[in-house]
């Protein structure tokens, strides 16, 4: 990775796909990318899931573009008549899209040439001046535009686009979390609290998340920041709320 930006970089998810939205498919890309950008100290502010249609897609990108540092798109960039993703996204940043000789030799490393039929050659569709992403997989490679970052919307090839693009993206410090057990006391108990907290210290995010147990209840309060200082005073004045709370109760 290149050296950590001491501005935060931001970045946005479009999950791009009918299949998305009716259910037949199960995203599983944004976890993925989500905890790949925050191990790489690039926030994720914003996902978005919109259907195979042109207009839904270009205005999708040309606002996610405007407000971050990076959008990743996932899906739409295979051989069918319903993959618009590459023409939608020339279409956004203003430029024309053709096939792309690079695009096509990778295609060539997999498919023999008497195969690379019309269908297939969408796969190699690229915007141009576009910068290729590898795609070790299936070798139809995705690109980068801009700031926009088009990836397939199969897991295991969006997983090794995303490692190839990687290295020539730009990130910051990187976030640091840490859990603290509230034990059996309620949200309702010490919500109050945690909001007064969470006032006195703004630079950390302070969230509260319950989950059932074989044992009951369990609530674990996470605090989130980029100053090890910030989040250690933030940490103990939760340790001090939950430390009362519960001596209130015995």
């Amino acid at each position: 990775m290149p050296d950590a930006s001491p501005t935060p970089v931001t970045a946005a998810i479009l999950v791009i796909g009918d299949e998305i939205l009716s259910g037949r498919t199960k995203d599983k890309n944004i976890g993925y990318i989500a905890e790949y950008l925050t191990n790489s100290g690039i926030d994720l502010r914003e996902v978005r899931v919109v259907p195979d249609v042109a207009e839904e897609i270009v205005g999708a990108v040309n606002a996610l573009r405007a407000r971050y540092t990076y959008l990743f798109t996932t899906g739409g960039i295979g051989p069918t008549h319903d993959d618009i993703t590459a023409d939608c996204v020339a279409d956004a940043v203003g430029v024309g899209i053709d096939v792309d000789p690079r695009a096509r030799a990778m295609l060539l490393e997999r498919i023999k040439p008497e195969d690379l039929n019309e269908a297939r050659l969408r796969m190699a569709r690229i915007p141009f001046g576009a910068e290729l992403i590898e795609n070790p997989i299936s070798k139809a490679p995705g690109f980068m535009i801009e700031n926009v970052i088009v990836m397939a919307g199969v897991p295991s090839i969006m997983q090794a686009m995303l490692d190839s693009v990687a290295p020539r993206l730009k990130t910051g410090a990187r976030v640091i979390a840490e859990t603290i057990e509230a034990g059996n006391l309620p949200e309702g108990g010490y919500a109050e609290g945690l909001a007064v907290v969470a006032k006195a210290h703004p630079g950390v995010s302070i969230g509260s998340y319950p989950s059932m147990t074989p044992a009951g209840f369990r609530n674990q309060i996470v605090v989130r920041g980029r100053e090890p200082e910030a989040l250690a005073a933030a940490r103990t004045d939760i340790e001090a709320l939950l430390a009362r709370l519960q001596a209130e109760r015995n």
